[in-house]
């Protein structure tokens, strides 16, 4: 079993990820990681999901998705050739001991502080899955209250490219 990113251009017209994430649902595969935003043509959006399985169901998953009126391209964008990033934004409860460990733990991964309280500290950043999964190992010693995690989004390197 593996984890796919699937690329996919679709219409942006109102209810293609209802019938995309639909086509998931029905068929029993269980989306990973599921982005959506609009590209520089207004006409189409990008979704970008991550998915496991086999190889079999894999490519099921491309075709079938094919099949949709809404879907203009899909796409696997492969490992090596890709640049695939999340943005994670933790809560961390920082007491004033505390305060400058948790600093001195975001300065490693460049993560940036967008707040700070009495009593708490907000830190995003932006990277690949290793990466934000290590920065909260990290930081497990603290007091995480909230975590928000955007899922994977990318794009293929060079001039590999979608419409």
């Amino acid at each position: 079993m593996r984890q796919a990113v699937l690329s996919i251009l679709v219409d942006n017209s109102s209810g293609v990820l209802s019938r995309v994430a639909g086509l998931f649902s029905r068929r029993g595969y269980n989306i990973d990681s599921l982005t959506v935003g609009i590209t520089q043509d207004p006409k189409y959006s990008r979704m970008t999901v991550a998915v496991s399985g086999d190889d079999d169901v894999l490519d099921q998953i491309q075709k079938q998705l094919l099949k949709l009126t809404d879907v203009r391209e899909v796409f696997e964008l492969p490992g090596d050739a890709s640049v695939c990033r999340e943005l994670i934004l933790v809560k961390v409860f920082a007491s004033e001991k505390d305060r400058q460990t948790i600093i001195a733990i975001a300065d490693i991964f460049r993560a940036k502080i967008v707040d700070v309280s009495k009593e708490s500290m907000i830190m995003e950043l932006t990277g690949n899955q290793i990466k934000l999964n290590a920065f909260t190992e990290l930081l497990d010693g603290f007091k995480i209250t909230e975590i928000a995690r955007t899922g994977l989004t990318g794009l293929a390197r060079g001039a590999a490219n979608l419409k």
